[in-house]
């Protein structure tokens, strides 16, 4: 019988990649209620990530959005717009279960993201008691720290050469769950703006892919929705986390098509 206390929060998304199993989320962007996250749910989705970096996103709506996927099994995350340790610790309060930190440049800033989501003695996030990702249970804090902290995600975008050739020292920062190549961004910074089929962009996904594997760290894929040819590839060579696209473009793309119906 094991002696590991029973968890009372669990992140699916998480448990999935520690099985080697791949992980799709949606971004959301547009849809302010809480209906996206049943809708993530019913399509299927593991996880998704609230965009606070290219939207105007109110925190309480993103809270709310969080607390109901949360609910559902779907991993909330939020992309916060830089290492703020204040705001972190607003989005980790409000209900998100990690956050996705764009443009990851170094080793520092990787543990600067790690101390702003974990508390003592990995971080320095301050506890905030009562927490919604524990349906505002009274514990000890001392488990309130650990239920917290063992669900918890540290994703880092990789969007730029110094972010490359600091992949391996970030991937062995303690709390970094997952690299993300950002393959849009990443194109442009490899001078080669939307190829994201070019030798340069693989080569930089096979770099990450070899420094996660070296760490125990997972690979996120994004900026390669409309290429699903590309992200089987990536999966087969060790990716796990998959960004699909967001409800912006989910939408468009959708009432084109209903539309183009009746031509």
């Amino acid at each position: 019988m094991s002696n590991e206390p029973t968890r009372l929060l669990r992140n699916p998304a998480k448990e999935k990649l520690s099985r080697g199993e791949p992980v799709f989320s949606m971004t959301i962007r547009l849809v302010r209620t809480v209906d996206i996250a049943a809708i993530a749910h019913t399509a299927g989705f593991d996880s998704v990530y609230i965009d606070m970096e290219h939207s105007s996103f109110p925190l309480e709506a993103a809270g709310q959005i969080c607390m109901a996927c949360t609910s559902l099994g779907v991993t909330p995350l939020v992309r916060v717009p830089g290492l703020d340790p204040f705001f972190i610790a607003r989005v980790m309060d409000a209900g998100a279960m990690g956050i996705v930190v764009p443009g990851v440049q170094s080793a520092d800033e990787a543990l600067a993201a790690v101390r702003a989501v974990k508390h003592a003695p990995l971080g320095e996030r301050s506890l905030a008691g009562n927490a919604p990702q524990l349906l505002y249970r009274s514990l000890p804090a001392d488990q309130t720290v650990r239920e917290l902290d063992q669900a918890s995600m540290v994703v880092t975008q990789i969007e730029s050469q110094a972010g490359l050739d600091a992949a391996a020292a970030i991937a062995a920062v303690d709390g970094v769950d997952i690299l993300f190549v950002g393959a849009s961004d990443l194109s442009v910074e490899l001078g080669v703006p939307g190829q994201v089929d070019h030798p340069e962009v693989h080569k930089a996904f096979l770099h990450v892919i070899d420094a996660c594997r070296a760490h125990g760290k997972a690979v996120g894929i994004g900026g390669l929705g409309g290429r699903p040819d590309l992200v089987r590839q990536y999966l087969e060579l060790g990716a796990g986390y998959v960004s699909t696209g967001n409800d912006i473009s989910f939408l468009s793309a959708a009432a084109a098509q209903k539309r183009r119906q009746f031509d």
